[in-house]
């Protein structure tokens, strides 16, 4: 059966970007740029109409940032991926994209292969971090081995790895999305990390859980 496209959203300020851009997801059939906004408060609107797959998301945007409009969109929009695709690689603004929900940090130097690979990876429910930005972003303390994990925390965040939700966790574990919400919150504070994606991050790095240890 023929998957639909990758619906995209292009939010950059500079249009020779956006141009570059549109172009580079153009050559491929299975990703489709459903609007383009130079700001956040342009991005949010056309959001909220299209309900694209991916956002791709500049931090320096003239009024609303990057930042607080990923945001807002993860806010009212939690299924929409917002990868990062900046020239801003700084620690803050790497671990502040992923505190407010994004899924993904790219530089805009990638070449467009690896973009094109980021923005399906995201789509797909997976965490994109470029090679060099994971290993800076989740510097401090860290969960060192599995032991400091319970059974039921390393099921969850098993699952979280997988790309479910809060609500699909709780289903396939036969609890309530409370409980998977206290279960995250006890990760979040032994990973030493502020959002569900630092979380992937981490344990993906740290070889705590694999996409393999998940069970069908």
């Amino acid at each position: 059966m023929h998957q639909p496209p990758i619906r995209v959203v292009v939010v950059d300020d500079h249009a020779l970007h956006r141009d570059g851009t549109r172009q580079i997801l153009a050559q491929h059939t299975d990703l489709l740029v459903v609007g383009e906004a130079h700001s956040g408060e342009v991005a949010m609107s056309i959001v909220n109409q299209q309900r694209p797959d991916v956002v791709l998301m500049d931090i320096g945007l003239p009024g609303m940032s990057g930042v607080e409009s990923t945001r807002r969109i993860h806010t009212h929009h939690p299924d929409v991926r917002v990868l990062m695709v900046t020239g801003y690689d700084e620690d803050e603004y790497v671990r502040g994209a992923l505190e407010a929900g994004a899924t993904g940090y790219i530089r805009k130097t990638a070449p467009g292969r690896e973009l094109v690979d980021a923005i399906r990876a995201v789509a797909d429910g997976a965490t994109v971090l470029q090679a060099g930005l994971a290993a800076r972003v989740l510097s401090g303390r860290r969960v060192d081995t599995r032991s400091e994990l319970t059974d039921r925390e390393l099921e969850v965040l098993s699952l979280l790895v997988s790309g479910l939700h809060n609500k699909e966790v709780a289903t396939r574990l036969f609890i309530s999305p409370r409980t998977v919400e206290r279960h995250c919150n006890n990760l979040y504070a032994k990973l030493g990390v502020g959002s569900r994606s630092e979380a992937i991050v981490r344990a993906l790095t740290l070889k705590l859980v694999t996409v393999g240890d998940v069970r069908g």
